[in-house]
């Protein structure tokens, strides 16, 4: 019999993971190496140790170990904002008039507003460790440089942030909390760096994307003494740090007898949704249950439903590795829409893998019809989210919606990444009837694809 469930689901400190979990272990055809540009061989832990701490470059290689424990460092401080509650949608549920049962896990509930404090803490750590005196990163939305910033804060570390130039521009809070917690912060593209000024030569009067602001993160720290580079998404080591989420979801999901039917999440880089669903694919990896996990991607920026599969730069500038992942080209730079931190040309090549295995699917929303889903959750949840969370929302209800057709009692879990607060520019273009929704055209997506390398 099932227990009565809570309206808000939260675990006992002793219930908290101690490991986090690596999906990779159990998948069967394993994640493309990244590659050395130059040699088009896979990258050694020597060269991956130029760019990023020793420890987490072990972690980036590292596709056999199942569960790798989380320092008590890194979990003592996990426990000023973990675990993060389930919440059980109960005032969406009777607004759909859904015979639905609809979960969200709030990933919010902490300064920097999102998940992304997940692996920046742990991405800090190891570099303190490491003896460095700080780091450099790009930020999109400005999530992952707020959670960053705080993160070197904490462990007395320097930050160096390039945010994205539409972002910057758009929210101007986001990043005033960036400096507060200690961090520097530039629009990218920038002249503080030789690919910043080749980019801006090339694309004059652009809005940036997260490609051009990794290409000068990567430069500064490779070009400063003391520093590596750390990154919020789209790399093996961050969806892990980021199993937290799912970890958390699926013990308190247990401990009340629920099972998902759908599982939905945000896709950008793959961070928040490759953390939420990875122990629900691992089930699904070792024939222990079955899901349907949809990841939600913005139109105008849809590297999961238009993207090629292929071998590209992680970044504009191309002084990345090459990574094998669903992608619209590093060329590609997205219409400065208010997907923020889901402007980037890539995907995870976890999630890529999975996906070309058929593990997941992928849909793509437009603009105004995310703000509208995140405008209803609003008013009867009582919670303002992120726009990157809404896109997830938008699904949600979709699905809530097709079982209200069909009267069929599903499960329905989605990832609340983070709350909107700092995005009432967006939300503001949306109420005056001033946002629009771009989806670029085959023409618009070429040269994107014309810029992916050449593999012999």
């Amino acid at each position: 019999m099932s227990k009565e469930i809570p309206y808000k689901i939260y675990l006992e400190e002793q219930e908290m993971p101690k490991q986090w979990y690596n999906v990779r272990a159990d998948m069967k055809n394993k994640p493309a190496p990244l590659l050395n540009p130059g040699t088009k061989q896979p990258m050694t832990l020597e060269e991956l140790e130029h760019v990023f701490c020793t420890e987490l470059a072990k972690q980036e290689l590292d596709d056999t170990t199942p569960y790798i424990d989380i320092p008590q460092e890194i979990q003592d401080f996990y426990k000023m904002y973990r675990p993060s509650p389930l919440v059980r949608a109960y005032c969406l549920e009777k607004k759909l008039g859904t015979p639905a049962k609809i979960y969200y896990k709030f990933e919010g509930n902490n300064t920097s507003g999102s998940h992304k404090l997940n692996s920046a803490i742990a991405q800090a750590y190891y570099a303190k460790k490491q003896g460095l005196k700080g780091v450099t990163t790009e930020t999109g939305a400005g999530q992952w440089g707020t959670a960053l910033s705080m993160a070197c804060s904490y462990f007395d570390l320097d930050c160096k942030v390039y945010m994205v130039k539409c972002s910057y521009e758009q929210k101007p809070f986001r990043r005033e909390v960036m400096r507060t917690y200690g961090a520097s912060v530039t629009p990218s593209p920038s002249m503080e760096t030789e690919v910043g000024k080749k980019i801006l030569l090339e694309h004059p009067g652009t809005t940036g994307s997260l490609g051009c602001a990794i290409s000068e993160a990567v430069e500064a720290a490779t070009t400063t003494e003391g520093y590596r580079y750390v990154l919020g998404s789209v790399l093996s080591q961050v969806l892990l740090h980021q199993t937290v989420i799912g970890l958390e979801t699926k013990i308190a999901m247990d401990k009340y007898d629920i099972k998902p039917d759908i599982i939905i999440g945000c896709a950008g880089g793959g961070s928040n949704l490759g953390g939420l669903i990875s122990p629900f694919v691992g089930e699904k990896l070792r024939g222990e249950n079955d899901y349907q996990i949809i990841a939600v991607e913005p139109a105008s920026c849809p590297s999961l439903t238009r993207g090629k599969y292929a071998y590209d730069f992680c970044d504009t500038g191309k002084v990345c590795p090459l990574a094998k992942m669903y992608t619209l080209g590093s060329g590609f730079i997205p219409s400065a829409n208010h997907a923020g931190g889901l402007r980037y040309h890539g995907m995870s090549s976890v999630l890529s893998q999975l996906y070309d295995d058929g593990y997941m699917e992928a849909r793509s929303v437009e603009q105004t019809a995310v703000f509208a889903a995140a405008e209803q959750f609003a008013r009867v949840e009582g919670i303002l989210p992120a726009p990157e969370s809404s896109h997830a929302i938008k699904v949600a209800i979709d699905e809530a919606l097709k079982c209200k057709e069909t009267g069929e009692e599903k499960t329905i879990l989605f990832g609340l990444t983070g709350t909107g607060y700092f995005d009432m520019y967006a939300y503001e273009n949306f109420h005056n009837g001033t946002m629009s929704d771009y989806i670029p055209t085959d023409e618009d997506l070429k040269p994107g694809f014309d810029s992916l390398p050449k593999m012999d």
